[in-house]
């Protein structure tokens, strides 16, 4: 894609495309650099900009080296990856998620980057819990993801009618329930809260859970998920009887558009996402909405992992020097801040933690501290039947529960015991 003249549009319409056009500068100029290709794995207007400007200044910085952007959307980033490297096509450097991280170090496209880490100036500079997350979504083999930015669970909340109703902001389960029924008004078609019955809904309820139980671990020692103690099991009932009583009856199949058009709406009051919807929440409602962290539950609370933005190198690349450089300096704290302050996320690099803008994030700082507090919950995103155990048979599994048809109890203990069995079978393969 042609980066001259650099605009979210010109970005945009290189979508789909797994080569990029020259950048503006002459024949000759390029012959004399190393050319590095960089695919953003979620790329749109708010995103692409952002990397426009970076490049410009990473190439300022580094005149040597010239970064050709190619922009794939996220819904297409799997499947061009896997042609990619089918290919023999793959770019120098990749945005990674640690969602993605399994499938491509399954798949060995990457190069590990801990002997980089190691001897760079970012050595000990990056959020624990980020890299955590990134080495455990690799199976724990080592690091091949770079991590750049954290995303939590959060709940938005309708702050202006807490106050009109004097409801503080609840810190346990109870009282978000209670801060539910009082905001519900069924006659007037407003609710307390919404429930995410439809698509991503596996992982949602999994968080709540995990935040009333307070457990650090998806499998104990013996290698038994513990998605079904009593624990989890107890708030995923609490959830589920909340439906229609405080929350609307097309939180069944609602996803997060549904529910944040509703949230936008009057009609509901607190909707679960995370800081991926801040800049959405704050365009609709200003002032009028605010975050809260998932509330506690009798024994504490703990934190499951969202997935971790980040920067891969492919193994493919002639470039893999002035890839890791274009690495380092996307991590760096500058960039790494600029990049966070204007997505809404959490940095990697904790330099940024004491920037002005990040000590007055509110929500997304609160966020980062739960992320960084230690009781992170990793979710094994690295096995290959993970995803269709929290998608394909979870999310229509916690419909029925919804709808009376599956007991909370026979629910976590179906995705408790597909998961112990996946965990056994990747022990067994890969020890």
């Amino acid at each position: 894609m042609a980066r001259s003249p650099r605009t979210a549009a010109a970005a945009l319409a290189a979508l789909g495309l797994l080569t990029a056009c020259g950048s503006g500068g002459s024949a000759g100029d390029s012959a004399k650099k190393t050319v590095i290709t960089f695919w953003d794995n979620n790329a749109g207007p708010a995103r692409t900009p952002l990397y426009q400007h970076l490049i410009d200044e990473f190439e300022k910085a580094h005149p040597g080296i010239e970064v050709k952007y190619v922009g794939v959307t996220s819904s297409e980033v799997a499947e061009k990856y896997n042609t990619a490297i089918a290919a023999g096509s793959t770019p120098d450097v990749g945005g990674v998620t640690t969602a993605l991280l399994a499938s491509l170090t399954a798949q060995k496209a990457l190069v590990p980057l801990d002997q980089r880490l190691a001897g760079s100036p970012l050595n000990g500079k990056l959020s624990a819990a980020m890299l955590e997350t990134s080495k455990a979504a690799a199976g724990g083999k080592g690091l091949y993801q770079l991590p750049s930015s954290g995303n939590q669970d959060v709940i938005w909340y309708r702050a202006d009618k807490f106050e009109e109703a004097g409801i503080g902001v609840p810190k346990t389960w109870d009282e978000l329930f209670a801060a539910a029924a009082k905001l519900t008004d069924r006659s007037k078609n407003q609710y307390g809260f919404t429930i995410r019955g439809g698509a991503g809904s596996g992982f949602q309820v999994l968080a709540e859970a995990y935040a009333y139980s307070g457990l650090t671990e998806v499998f104990d020692a013996n290698g038994k998920s513990t998605v079904d103690d009593p624990r989890n099991v107890e708030l995923i009932a609490r959830i589920a009887a909340q439906y229609k009583q405080t929350t609307p009856e097309a939180d069944v199949s609602n996803a997060y558009p549904q529910m944040l058009a509703q949230f936008q709406a009057n009609q509901v009051m607190m909707v679960h996402h995370n800081l991926g919807s801040t800049k959405d929440v704050r365009s609709a409602l200003g002032d009028k909405a605010a975050g809260m962290l998932l509330p506690a539950g009798p024994n504490g609370t703990a934190t499951l992992a969202n997935p971790v933005d980040g920067f891969g190198v492919f193994k493919n690349s002639k470039h893999q020097d002035a890839a890791w450089t274009f690495l380092e300096y996307l991590d760096s704290h500058e960039a790494n801040s600029y990049w966070n302050e204007n997505a809404g996320q959490i940095p990697a690099n904790t330099e940024a933690y004491a920037d002005d803008w990040y000590v007055k994030s509110g929500i997304t700082k609160r966020a980062g501290d739960a992320l960084n507090s230690g009781k992170l919950v990793q979710p094994p995103v690295y096995l290959p039947q993970y995803s269709k155990i929290t998608k394909t048979e979870a999310e229509p599994n916690f419909q029925k529960v919804l709808l009376g048809r599956m007991s909370p109890a026979d629910f976590a203990k179906s995705v408790a015991d597909a998961l112990t069995k996946a965990q056994a079978d990747y022990r067994a393969k890969n020890g």
